[in-house]
């Protein structure tokens, strides 16, 4: 049934209100239901279209006063279950409606799978829609929540459908609360608290989880910030959250900048702390990738990031940079030019960048290098267009300079003083604006020249030859020189230009062996290095494979541009016009980021055949032990049972009980080697339960040593009595003794007892079982605790070789570790090391 929308009338769309959990039992619930009662007593119409009490006394009566549209009851698989009636819903129409549980997958017969694809019907329809869901039901988050709590969540919504929500409430408890609210029956059955609080709800979890709810929530804060800023075109910078960008040259000074906005970024809660380095042709080019790589990683250690951006002005990238990350603070160190370096040059990049940074502070950092630069800076002859009008201008000047100056010295200095001091002037000028410059500068300076200091003076007649010929040696020098300086400069261009594009390179690949995720920071450092809006990789059918995408809006002169990245693949640039000069680099980037796509797909196609290979060994390794471990006490088994059937024999009584004590030492061989195996297979697909609680050694090694063939065997407890109890599963650390004692027996020497002692340090206990046999070499120490590995015993009618292999798996699910020691003298000791059991405080 359809939303009732009459003709030519225009109906808005319902608001959504979501309430947003960061563990199940924190509220969500209990919240909507008294926001319903807040809007109810305010004359809204609301009704409860679905609630899920879980069996909760204070929530289901919280449903009281509240207008239930009745359930609609589906069968499926021989069951019944109950659903929200969606079309009686939208035949009610009311203003609001509750729906709890947004992820939940619908029972097969209605129209939607989801119950989000419901709540999108009831949208449409204009009803405003309050509902629930837990952090851990995120599409995006499914993986992560898998990977800390152990347990896959088959039930998602897809973000986006939260992200469209008008409102989202964040419902947080504190893991100790929760936890509390848990042991006093709050949240599920009693029988069901124990299990719960051992697995999904430990504290690390809970934890986790909440960290997940408050970072996910701020990004959506951030994102409507951004949102809101852009709508009322608001472009200058809110210093909602402190983010402090450093800018580093590849210099000496960078750990100590780094340091010092590591320190400012730390001033605050939340603070953030972004590197970036600006690589051009004409000014960082010089920077050390050595150096780079070493800030780098300091800033990493520091929690932040670091970026590389392309520009050929340097305040400008940075500022640009500082602004798409809406950066509060900016971080440079003082200019390590000299004062003469500064008074020829000018302002700096330090003085440009603080006169043009509006509402962004700029922090110009001391440091030990300030000013120890060489005297005459390192200027390429690719300048912008204020360093070319000086150089014109210049071309003018100094030769005039030099025409004054030296006119005071006309008695004392010669012609070939002033000609040589003249060709000086026309190097510099060449060093300050390029050859076309100093072409001006070589002119001026040889009228100037003929003029004022060639006799006759104050005309430009030339009377001697030698002068004449002079005169043009100058002007073919000074050309000369500028040339020769100028192409110099050219080749420092490309050769800066090949030490960015190889920085980039070098950047680009340390990201990727540093075990970054390939894909997505090959295109992050893409679109950072590049100036990029966004970077995104498409396969040949059209569809997304990744995409990094950037924080500030699209340039105005949004461009897009398509490289192929491998056969299957093709990487779409989006932002900046991307120079023939810049194409080179972008198809080493490319060709990096189909080696990446390629180690991918060989990473997954690997990845499944893994699980394969290792069930094919298990399989092999049981069938082995199965065929050689097993058969010899089911035959005996058989050979007993079968004897005592037997008509054709009248055996003696004694006799008879031989048999039968055969026939039941053998079926309990058989029971324990098929628990083991049982018990293994459970440790490997983390399926294996446990009750944790105290346990007394004093009280579990009987029971362990009642397990063994010969209980009556010579072991010795020592300490067990004065150790503190451990928190542990007792029935699996009886078994974890037994197999301990029972390897220890095997090898022990004859007529020596083997020893079981406990000791307590901090917060652990530590088990030690003790024989005295031919010790295990220190390169097989791993290998005894591997299934089925026996060092070569010969004997295989004793067992499958699990008992060691089990008893760690046993151990390290219960908290603890197995370690194997020397015995002082000769021999092995096993060290069992468990969490002691603390008083813990009742939670109240």
């Amino acid at each position: 049934m359809s939303p009732d929308l009459t003709p030519g009338i225009v109906h808005r769309r319902g608001r959504l209100r979501v309430y947003l959990g960061s563990a199940p039992g924190v509220g969500k619930t209990y919240r909507m239901l008294d926001e319903a009662h807040r809007r109810r007593d305010r004359g809204a119409e609301v009704v409860v279209g679905f609630i899920e009490t879980h069996g909760r006394k204070h929530t289901a009566g919280m449903l009281d006063g509240l207008e239930v549209v009745p359930r609609i009851r589906r069968h499926y698989r021989d069951a019944e279950f109950e659903e929200m009636d969606l079309d009686a819903v939208l035949a009610r129409r009311p203003s609001v409606v509750l729906v709890d549980e947004l992820a939940h997958t619908n029972i097969p017969g209605g129209r939607n799978a989801k119950r989000w694809q419901d709540v999108e019907e009831l949208l449409a329809a204009g009803i405003d829609v309050i509902t629930t869901v837990n952090i851990q039901h995120l599409e995006s988050l499914n993986d992560v929540v898998r990977k800390i709590t152990g347990i896959p969540q088959r039930e998602t919504v897809p973000d986006e459908v939260v992200r469209r929500a008008d409102q989202i409430e964040l419902v947080d408890m504190a893991p100790q609360a929760l936890r509390r609210r848990m042991a006093h029956g709050n949240v599920y059955k009693a029988e069901k608290v124990d299990a719960a609080l051992s697995n999904y709800f430990r504290v690390g979890n809970l934890t986790a989880l909440r960290e997940l709810a408050l970072l996910w929530v701020a990004g959506r804060v951030d994102e409507g910030l951004r949102d809101y800023r852009a709508a009322h075109s608001i472009d200058r910078v809110w210093e909602t959250r402190e983010r402090v960008v450093v800018a580093l040259t590849g210099g000496p000074e960078g750990e100590t900048i780094i340091r010092r906005a590591a320190r400012i970024a730390d001033r605050t809660a939340g603070g953030d702390l972004l590197a970036v380095h600006v690589t051009r042709s004409d000014g960082l080019a010089g920077a050390s990738p050595g150096a780079l790589a070493q800030q780098r990683q300091l800033v990493e250690d520091l929690g932040g990031s670091y970026h590389m951006v392309v520009g050929d002005d340097i305040p400008t990238a940075l500022l640009a940079f500082a602004r798409a990350h809406h950066a509060t603070q900016l971080v440079l160190g003082t200019s390590r030019r000299g004062r003469i370096n500064r008074f020829l040059t000018g302002p700096g990049t330090g003085q440009t960048t603080v006169d043009a940074s509006e509402d962004i502070d700029v922090h110009m950092v001391t440091h030990e290098f300030t000013g120890r630069s060489r005297l005459v800076p390192k200027l390429g002859p690719r300048h912008s267009k204020r360093r070319s009008i000086a150089g014109f201008a210049a071309g003018l000047v100094v030769p005039t300079l030099l025409t004054a100056v030296l006119s005071q010295f006309h008695n004392s200095v010669n012609l070939t003083t002033d000609a040589l001091i003249f060709q000086l002037g026309v190097v510099v000028v060449a060093l300050l604006g390029g050859a076309t410059s100093a072409l001006l500068a070589s002119l001026v300076a040889s009228l100037q020249l003929n003029y004022f200091f060639i006799p006759p003076v104050h005309t430009f007649t030339i009377d001697e030859t030698n002068n004449f010929i002079a005169l043009i040696v100058f002007a073919v020098v000074a050309l000369t020189v500028s040339t020769v300086v100028d192409h110099a400069g050219r080749l420092t261009t490309r050769a800066a230009r090949a030490t960015a594009e190889a920085e980039s390179l070098s950047t680009l690949a340390g990201s990727v062996l540093r075990g970054a995720d390939a894909l997505p920071a090959l295109l992050d450092k893409t679109r950072t290095a590049f100036g990029l809006d966004s970077v995104a990789l498409l396969g040949r059918d059209g569809g997304t494979i990744a995409r990094s995408n950037g924080d500030g809006e699209p340039a105005a002169d949004h461009t897009v541009t398509e490289l192929p990245a491998g056969p299957d693949a093709l990487l779409i640039l989006a932002g900046r016009r991307v120079s023939a000069a810049d194409q080179r680099v972008l198809t080493a980037f490319a060709a990096h980021i189909a080696a990446a796509l390629e180690r991918d797909r060989l990473a997954t196609a690997a990845a499944e055949v893994e699980p394969i290979k290792a069930a094919d060994k298990m399989r092999t390794a049981l069938l082995a032990a199965v065929s050689h471990d097993l058969r010899t006490p089911l035959a005996a088994a058989l050979a007993a049972v079968g004897s005592l059937l037997s008509a054709d024999v009248e055996f003696a009584p004694a006799d008879r009980d031989e048999l039968l004590t055969m026939a039941n030492e053998s079926l309990l061989k058989l029971t324990a080697l098929v628990d083991n195996l049982l018990d293994m297979s459970r440790l490997q697909a983390g399926a294996l339960t446990l009750h944790l609680e105290a346990a007394q050694l004093d009280e579990v090694l009987p029971r362990a040593m009642d397990s063994l063939a010969d209980p009556d065997a010579a072991v010795q407890p020592l300490d067990l009595d004065t150790a503190p109890p451990v928190l542990a599963d007792p029935p699996l650390l009886e078994r974890v003794l037994a197999n301990l004692i029972a390897n220890a027996l095997r090898h022990n020497a004859p007529g020596a007892p083997v020893l079981v002692t406990a000791s307590h340090h901090a917060d652990q206990v530590e088990i030690r079982v003790v024989d005295r046999g031919p010790g295990i070499a220190p390169e097989d120490r791993d290998r005894v605790f591997l299934p089925f590995q026996r060092l070569g015993d010969t004997d295989n009618t004793t067992g499958v070789g699990l008992g060691l292999a089990l008893s760690r798996g046993l151990a390290e699910a219960m908290g603890g570790t197995l370690e194997v020691e020397d015995t002082p003298g000769g021999g092995t000791t096993m060290l069992l090391t468990l969490p002691a059991a603390t008083q813990v405080e009742e939670e109240q």
